[in-house]
């Protein structure tokens, strides 16, 4: 199976990660707390990951906010799991 990751920032400045599927289904979430350099799972789900361009939302686990960041298709680089 390919792996897509995504990364983005949450406004309390939390790293947030979610690693995608080739049709783009969220398998696992993520955040960092840089602070104390620690990692928690975050819930994430991807919406409208049939189009062009979608978006990923994230439950943050460190503010409780929930971010939503939008992505491109195109730009997505896929490994092996």
């Amino acid at each position: 199976m390919k792996v897509a990751t995504v990364h983005s920032v949450c406004e309390c400045q939390a790293g947030l990660s979610a690693d995608l599927d080739e049709r783009r289904v969220v398998l696992r979430g993520s955040a960092s707390d840089r602070a104390r350099h620690r990692a928690l799972a975050a819930p994430a789900t991807a919406i409208a990951n049939d189009e062009e361009s979608f978006s990923v939302g994230w439950a943050c686990p460190l503010c409780t906010r929930n971010v939503l960041r939008s992505f491109t298709k195109s730009a997505l680089s896929y490994r092996e799991a």
